[in-house]
């Protein structure tokens, strides 16, 4: 995996997307942090997100509605 700086990223941009094509991954940091990747299509095809359906079913919500809410705020502020 190579890294470059966003300057270097702008100057060499179709180079890194032949990379790319060769199925190597580079990483463009902007002063020392990672803010994207350019990898082959392909490894991105399989990764699969996780099922938060067990996950929402546990947030419980209590009160109204935030549309409920939403409309009663409107209506007091008016008057």
């Amino acid at each position: 995996m190579n890294r470059v700086n966003m300057r270097e990223a702008r100057r060499r941009l179709s180079e890194i997307v032949k990379d790319a094509e060769r199925g190597q991954t580079t990483v463009i940091t902007r002063r020392g942090r990672q803010v994207a990747r350019v990898e082959p299509v392909g490894s991105a095809e399989g990764r699969v997100l996780p099922d938060l359906a067990e996950f929402r079913s546990t947030i419980q919500v209590k009160g109204k509605p935030l549309s409920q809410m939403v409309i009663a705020q409107r209506k007091e502020s008016r008057y």
